[in-house]
């Protein structure tokens, strides 16, 4: 099994609408589809984790030389609508599973029911990070696209 991180920011998908401008049922469905979503793939065995995340007006930067204090700055400052909004960890059988679970969350209803397309992040999580010069090079050719 390989595991899969599934990232959703605020990108609206193909409405613009904001979300403070739905009906109050519009965001009821919206958060009963997830739920739904969540409660089948924890049964299924293939959710391993959520998490929501606090908003980037709350997040903070640290830096350290590690002689002194650590340096800590608010942050980032990012798009609103790019910021990470929340993730789930997927331990599925393949990457087009996990695509295939991404494809669901991405049809989550918005105004009048109609899903929003919005685009969900497909990262595949490593089951060791590189050890040493070569693997690290190896790494950053292909992290850097």
């Amino acid at each position: 099994m390989t595991r899969y991180l599934l990232g959703v920011t605020f990108e609206p998908g193909v409405n613009e609408t904001p979300m403070e401008e739905w009906k109050p049922e519009e965001i009821e469905a919206h958060l009963d589809y997830y739920r739904a979503l969540s409660k089948e793939l924890e049964a299924s065995g293939e959710l391993v984790q959520t998490e929501i995340l606090t908003g980037p007006d709350l997040a903070k930067i640290v830096t350290s030389d590690d002689r002194g204090a650590p340096v800590v700055t608010d942050g980032p400052f990012q798009e609103f609508k790019e910021w990470l909004a929340g993730y789930q960890i997927f331990d599925v059988e393949s990457e087009e599973r996990a695509i295939e679970i991404a494809a669901r969350l991405s049809a989550v209803p918005g105004p009048g029911g109609v899903p929003t397309r919005q685009p969900i992040h497909v990262r595949q999580v490593m089951d060791e990070g590189p050890s040493d010069a070569a693997e690290m090079d190896s790494y950053l050719q292909t992290a850097g696209g």
